[in-house]
């Protein structure tokens, strides 16, 4: 069954930076099955960067709602004024049910989406989610955008940031910095979700001293939480490397990635960045589960020790020795990143 030539998709996008890179695959897969549908993603205003970068966007919409906040009355509202866009089709990547509000009030006839919080009647194409034939996140995205019972595709499109070259120089010359003559290693040792996630800030300051010693530029990315942590391997080099913690918006920190030759990164929005930008990768994994949101790449290594106790999912290790993070060790991933 082939899209209606005219067909114009509002997708409700999710508040995460990974789970937004990801969402491109689905974005990618409606595009390729119908090249002419326009596709307009609403979501929080800090994920305008990440959609600005995807060719396949026509529009990101800004959503002014704080994060958790009901707002039903304001929601209604801000649907109704997207009634002139005449949307076909919505498809819900949230599963809350005041994200499926939007949608109804802006009188879009066909509305996608898992069921979620009992969203019976906000949504009128509900798919089941079967999540032994859906086990990725990526796959559950994608499958919205397939008639209902459609297998998946053999070759699900991975997402493919396009990184804006000439912000890269700008965002360097304001940090007083030129482009690189050698090497660069990025590191991105934070993860929001909790420390259960973090990879130890020794470990990393160990692998930037081996790429140091090669001559390589190491640059420590991070949002304003995770300076502690980059200030941290930062001294623990010698105040060798460039520490951006807290120092980039998101679209800069994009774009300067895309001239890293490498990344290391704990399982984090970064990342999945670091993977859409086809950078060689080595993504490090705690008490999450590379199978159910892996880096989207060929170029990409997992590392993953898959003990007993993992994946836990939580942000703290409950058992106290956090052995799915502190057991990977330095020296292997040295080894990878750096061949003798």
């Amino acid at each position: 069954m082939a899209l209606n030539p005219a067909e114009k998709i509002l997708v409700m996008g999710p508040s995460w930076v990974g789970d937004m890179v990801l969402a491109q695959s689905l974005f990618k897969t409606l595009k390729i099955r119908n090249p002419d549908c326009e596709i307009d993603v609403a979501a929080p205003a800090w994920t305008l960067p990440l959609l600005e970068r995807m060719p396949e966007v026509s529009h990101g919409i800004a959503l002014p709602f704080k994060h958790g906040q009901l707002a039903l009355g304001e929601r209604i509202l801000f649907g109704k004024s997207l009634k002139s866009h005449h949307y076909t089709q919505s498809i819900m990547l949230t599963n809350s049910l005041k994200s499926a509000v939007l949608p109804a009030a802006s009188g879009i006839g066909r509305r996608t989406g898992f069921l979620g919080e009992y969203r019976y009647g906000l949504l009128n194409d509900i798919r089941p989610l079967d999540k032994q034939r859906l086990p990725r996140t990526v796959d559950r995205f994608v499958a919205l955008g397939l008639p209902d019972d459609a297998p998946l595709p053999n070759d699900i499109p991975n997402p493919s940031l396009q990184a804006n070259a000439e912000n890269a120089v700008l965002a360097l010359q304001k940090l007083g910095q030129q482009l690189p003559q050698q090497p660069v290693l990025g590191l991105c040792p934070g993860a929001e979700y909790g420390e259960a996630k973090r990879w130890p800030a020794e470990y990393y300051a160990e692998v930037a001293r081996a790429a140091l010693e090669k001559g390589w530029q190491v640059w420590l990315f991070g949002s304003e939480k995770d300076i502690p942590v980059t200030s941290q391997i930062n001294q623990l080099t010698h105040m060798q490397c460039m520490d951006l913690g807290g120092k980039t918006k998101l679209g800069e920190a994009i774009d300067i990635m895309s001239l890293c030759t490498a990344v290391v990164s704990n399982d984090s929005g970064l990342m999945h960045v670091a993977a859409a930008l086809d950078k060689k990768l080595i993504a490090i994994y705690g008490s999450s589960d590379p199978h159910h949101t892996p880096p989207m790449s060929p170029q990409a290594v997992v590392e993953y020790l898959a003990l007993e106790c993992s994946p836990c999912f939580q942000r703290v290790c409950p058992l106290g020795h956090l052995n799915c993070l502190n057991n990977i060790k330095p020296g292997k991933i040295i080894r990878e990143l750096l061949p003798i």
